[in-house]
């Protein structure tokens, strides 16, 4: 007659034991969510300011400062996925003025056919439309090949191969002259490595005339506003 009164005194203590484990879990799992949420509240301004800083200093490399006197943060529009540029994702227009007269227009744009994948590129293209100056922000290119898109892995220090986009623009290079020298174009490849070359070179013709076609809409638009391209009739 004692086995009914064993087996459920048996499960009691099994109840308890879970319902202590639960416990145990329910409080790791508030305690661990209260130091994540804390850690992420602490270190937020952190992140923020080293993306800042690493946007000034992308934008840097391709605009110089004395070109311009506003605030460049202050001064962005937003630009959605936009396929002309091949980019897949919302990204920002940074505007340059000098006193209110507009100077330059700091965007990013992409070249998907590198030969290990995608080079991400950040261009500054004048507001007299000439491609200021441009750089890779991101690829896969084979080290020591073709990561000489790149001027700080480029042997030639004294005029690394991407400057020679700086300060050209269509009246220079017409528009069906922008690819490589194989291609039957202006600028120039490294032997062996020319898909990389192909691929920064087109794409940098692209956000060119991407650029000088929608320039006046992208400067006039106020800050954060969205830019949204125009249906072509």
């Amino acid at each position: 007659m004692s086995e009914p009164v064993e087996v459920t005194h048996r499960e009691s203590s099994v109840l308890r034991i879970s319902m202590r484990t639960a416990g145990i879990m329910l409080a790791f799992t508030l305690i661990f969510t209260a130091l994540m949420a804390g850690t992420y509240r602490a270190t937020a301004p952190l992140v923020a300011a080293s993306a800042l800083t690493e946007k000034l200093r992308l934008i840097g490399e391709v605009l110089p400062q004395t070109m311009y006197d506003n605030d460049l943060m202050a001064d962005a529009i937003v630009l959605p996925a936009q396929k002309a540029l091949e980019l897949d994702d919302e990204t920002r227009i940074w505007r340059a003025r000098k006193d209110g007269v507009p100077v330059a227009l700091v965007l990013e744009t992409a070249a998907p056919n590198g030969y290990s994948g995608r080079i991400g590129l950040i261009v500054a293209v004048g507001a007299d439309g000439k491609l200021i100056a441009v750089r890779v922000t991101t690829h896969k290119e084979t080290p020591g090949l073709g990561d000489y898109i790149e001027p700080k892995k480029d042997r030639n220090k004294a005029r690394p191969w991407i400057t020679q986009f700086s300060n050209l623009g269509f009246d220079s290079v017409p528009r069906e002259k922008w690819r490589v020298k194989k291609d039957g174009g202006h600028f120039d490849q490294m032997s062996g490595a020319t898909i990389s070359a192909r691929a920064v070179t087109n794409a940098s013709g692209r956000a060119l005339a991407w650029a000088i076609e929608n320039r006046e809409r992208l400067f006039a638009l106020p800050p954060d506003a969205r830019f949204e391209q125009k249906e072509k009739p």
